[in-house]
């Protein structure tokens, strides 16, 4: 999928692309990662990246979905490369264009009330960026949600999707 990504020193948007991701794609905490994604890409899961140029396998950005009951996507993971991090980082949207996506895959692989719907856990210091920024209402503790609506404004706004 074709996406744009804020480059924060010129103040420009770029082309990138959200690309199915695979094991030589897959960074180490060594690498300056939160996450060792080598062995979390052991795991049963869906993999994306988020790159610049589909040919230089460096990614931007990383998610890992589940399926859970056979009708609920659950993002299981996301990271933003270490350059991009906060405020300071290189390219910005690259969380919310890999949130979007994820919004978008949910109205395909969701089944039954759970159709749109994005599960995730949170980081505590994060619960409420995910609220305001993206929309997340939170279920209990760590557990949120992105429910359609919000799902739908996501992906108009980082994918240019408008989806019914």
């Amino acid at each position: 999928m074709d996406i744009q990504l804020k480059d924060t020193v010129t103040n420009e948007l770029i082309n990138a692309k959200i690309l199915l991701a695979n094991f030589k794609d897959m960074p180490l905490k060594d690498d300056g990662w939160n996450f060792n994604w080598r062995e979390l890409f052991k795991e049963e899961g869906i993999f994306y990246k988020v790159v610049l140029n589909e040919y230089s396998g460096k990614p931007e950005g990383l998610i890992k979905m589940t399926v859970e009951n056979k009708d609920m996507l659950v993002l299981n993971y996301i990271e933003v490369a270490p350059h991009n991090y906060g405020s300071s980082g290189r390219y910005d949207y690259v969380a919310g264009c890999l949130i979007a996506f994820a919004s978008n895959l949910s109205f395909e692989i969701g089944r039954g009330h759970f159709i749109g719907f994005l599960v995730f856990n949170s980081k505590t210091k994060l619960i409420s960026l995910y609220e305001s920024k993206y929309g997340a209402t939170r279920i209990g503790g760590q557990r949120m949600y992105i429910d359609p609506k919000a799902g739908r404004k996501l992906m108009k706004q980082y994918l240019g999707i408008i989806k019914e």
